[in-house]
């Protein structure tokens, strides 16, 4: 299932939570706006199914008598920037609607924490290492242009990590990752020194997981968690399979992915241990 941005959440629990407080339902606000509105468009807003626009928000805020001004002007705000165009949206044709929204709610992450247990994070990516990585596991033609987008997709998403008020990033690496095989050796060599370089910045944590460890809850498979800081709510885990991404929404079930990442962090190397190891296989390729 597709996720929508983060602004078009936030505004609609934001929508549904003035409607309860008024005691009224879906089907009230949507009499109330003259049938101009109608419950299941009313429920597609408030789910963030469905964009709102401005005209949406105010025949709701006007249906629910909420005269406010400055919650008025707060909403409609939340409206414009859920629509505001991305700079990913000028490759749409390469990008599938989940991998649009990943970089959306990406780029107004406040944190994002990762278990990779057999890739290097795509945030930590050389450009090398990405266009190896995209080529193997495309499915169908691999077509040199499209590869080349999305290396450069990859790479521009990266830039959460260096803006001011920087992204914290906290990647918990499978050390099987850290041993991929290509053709030129020099690849792994410069993307283990991209690890060892982004390990320095005060807003990433890199932490590898031996494969001395026995059995773990990593063995699920890949994910990760993106936070929003002031607003747990939103919090959302990202999980991506060959054909498909799933957005796990709702604070049990994200906190199931906390518990885990948590575990995973305990029985992994420490950032130190990490580097040295991560030091020492670079040195032997």
């Amino acid at each position: 299932m597709s996720a929508p941005t983060v602004r078009r959440r936030q505004l609609g629990r934001s929508l549904r939570a003035l409607r309860e407080s008024l005691g009224l339902k879906q089907e009230d606000v949507a009499v109330r706006s003259g049938g101009k509105l109608n419950g299941a468009k009313i429920s597609r807003i408030e789910t963030a199914v469905t964009a709102a626009t401005a005209a949406d928000v105010k025949l709701i805020l006007d249906a629910c008598g909420i005269d406010d001004e400055e919650i008025r002007a707060g909403l409609l705000r939340l409206t414009r920037e859920g629509a505001r165009r991305g700079w990913w949206q000028s490759y749409r044709s390469v990008l599938t609607p989940a991998y649009e929204d990943l970089i959306s709610l990406e780029s107004e992450a406040e944190q994002v924490s990762t278990w990779q247990p057999v890739m290097i994070p795509g945030l930590l990516q050389t450009a090398d290492y990405a266009r190896r990585i995209i080529s193997a596991t495309a499915m169908g033609e691999a077509v040199a242009e499209r590869v080349t987008a999305l290396v450069e997709v990859r790479l521009a998403r990266q830039s959460v990590l260096t803006q001011h008020d920087p992204l914290k990033l906290w990647a918990v690496i499978g050390e099987a990752a850290l041993h991929t095989r290509t053709e030129d050796p020099r690849l792994m060599a410069d993307q283990l020194g991209k690890l060892l370089a982004a390990s320095t910045w005060p807003n990433v944590t890199i932490q590898v997981l031996p494969m001395s460890q026995p059995p773990h809850v990593g063995q699920t498979g890949a994910y990760s968690i993106l936070g929003y800081g002031a607003h747990p709510s939103l919090d959302v885990v990202h999980i991506e399979s060959l054909t498909q991404a799933l957005y796990v929404e709702g604070r049990e079930n994200v906190a199931a992915y906390q518990d885990a990442i948590g575990t995973l962090r305990t029985q992994a190397l420490s950032p130190s241990e990490t580097a040295d190891l991560i030091t020492e296989i670079r040195d032997q390729i």
